[in-house]
């Protein structure tokens, strides 16, 4: 298993435009919009997106997790471990190192408010 740590962000785009007369496909690279010729969409790679806690119990030949500190309350080591094993060959860790740092640092203990004592007193 491979693992990288990229600090910066892929780019990435989302399909604008089909224009089947011309032969060709507008992608939106975040407000830059660039034209493929059908013959060159072998360039471009189709990305799927799915959560950590949607891909338990699953496989993936390729598992890219983004870390990032602005999202402070998701860096908890069993997240990121989860992440990493759903990988069958590669994992890439693209972010910023001290999110990791703080993910891996230690499992903090949340106090869970689910009500069970109290439903099952009942």
């Amino acid at each position: 298993m491979v693992f990288e740590v990229i600090e910066q962000e892929p780019s990435r785009g989302v399909v604008s435009r089909i224009d089947t007369e011309e032969g060709e496909l507008s992608v939106d690279f975040d407000g830059r919009e660039v034209t493929y010729g059908f013959a060159e969409l072998d360039e471009l790679v189709l990305a799927y997106a799915t959560t950590i806690h949607k891909s338990q119990g699953s496989e993936y030949p390729a598992v890219v997790i983004p870390l990032s500190t602005q999202h402070y309350s998701m860096l908890e080591r069993n997240l990121v471990y989860t992440g990493v094993t759903r990988s069958k060959r590669l994992v890439v860790l693209v972010g910023q190192r001290k999110a990791l740092a703080i993910a891996v640092k230690g499992a903090r203990a949340r106090r869970r408010w689910s009500k069970l004592r109290e439903w099952l007193a009942v």
